[in-house]
């Protein structure tokens, strides 16, 4: 796999996970849809900020998705390799802390971060807030050893060091190699640059997120994760936001698609612990909240035969 870019191949489909910023039980609900219909030459992609701020359920969170990679992983014919994590603008934040002794304005590059969410692996640490902005306004070797304090924390918390290492930038998908190739990215695009010259634009971007330019020549469709501004989701064009405002009062939602980028299913999940699912349809995409196929899940039984746990 590459370092930077997840390359998915031509699965049957893709499920993509939008930012899901902390919400456990909304997190689990969806996993225990997904137990029973992933299947082999499927893909799972994580598309980043998976911690809240404000959660204090973030380890569980994190023990979520590593059981539920664990679960998949034990069935017949799965590969390590059908599971992706992309880096969210949170995990972007978390890596730059890490190497906050190298920013030229240490204090001003945290406030950016926190911006950005970084609070949230803070309060995953057990790190305090204001140590860390007294801790920005050291010197460059003082603010080192701190840093490697940090990592030593994700280092003895199991599962998270290969979890957050592993994260990539993006994860690509094509149906034949003569077909443009469907791109899932975390946060933004900037459709007048390659994808390997896109750097903060992954992550940080006042541009509007759509495809054009060169882009259209490369891409089916580009799918996003996280949208900054809290706009809902857009399903409608080549340019696609899977984020529901999850964590700020929306659902969590998960997009099923072809390696072509074709949309075939539309998954949502609400308050209660009641998920909504309906095969996507351009002219009713806006109603799909309001289909049929409502369901009130608990915690169905054909988890238990891959020996997931639920969690409480």
């Amino acid at each position: 796999m590459n370092e930077k870019f997840a390359e998915l191949g031509a699965p049957r489909r893709i499920w993509a996970v939008a930012a899901i910023h902390g919400e456990i039980d909304r997190l689990s609900t969806l996993h225990d849809h997904l137990a029973s219909r992933f299947g082999v030459r499927d893909r799972l992609v994580y598309m980043g900020n998976y911690l809240g701020v404000e959660s204090r359920n973030n380890t569980a969170l994190f023990d979520e998705i590593l059981a539920f990679r664990a679960a998949l992983l034990c069935k017949t014919g799965m590969e390590p390799s059908d599971i992706i994590y992309l880096r969210g603008p949170a995990e972007e934040a978390w890596q730059r802390l890490l190497r906050l002794q190298f920013a030229p304005v240490p204090l001003q590059t945290l406030e950016k971060l926190l911006a950005s969410g970084v609070e949230a692996y803070l309060r995953l640490y057990g790190v305090s807030i204001n140590d860390t902005k007294s801790m920005a306004r050291a010197g460059s070797m003082a603010i080192t050893r701190w840093t490697n304090q940090l990592r030593a924390l994700q280092r003895a918390a199991p599962g998270h060091e290969a979890l957050i290492c592993g994260m990539r930038r993006a994860a690509l998908a094509q149906a034949a190699p003569d077909q443009e190739k469907l791109l899932f990215v975390p946060a933004g695009f900037d459709p007048s640059r390659s994808l390997e010259d896109q750097g903060d634009a992954l992550w940080w971007t006042s541009a509007t997120f759509q495809v054009s330019g060169r882009a259209q020549n490369f891409y089916s469709r580009i799918v996003r994760g996280f949208d900054s501004v809290n706009t809902g989701a857009d399903l409608q064009e080549a340019a696609v936001t899977l984020d529901g405002g999850c964590g700020r009062g929306g659902p969590l939602m998960c997009g099923c698609f072809t390696p072509a980028g074709k949309l075939i299913e539309v998954i949502a999940v609400g308050g209660q612990g009641v998920l909504e699912s309906a095969p996507f349809e351009r002219e009713v995409a806006n109603d799909f909240f309001a289909a049929e196929s409502k369901v009130a899940l608990g915690k169905p039984e054909p988890l238990r035969e891959f020996g997931y746990q639920v969690s409480a």
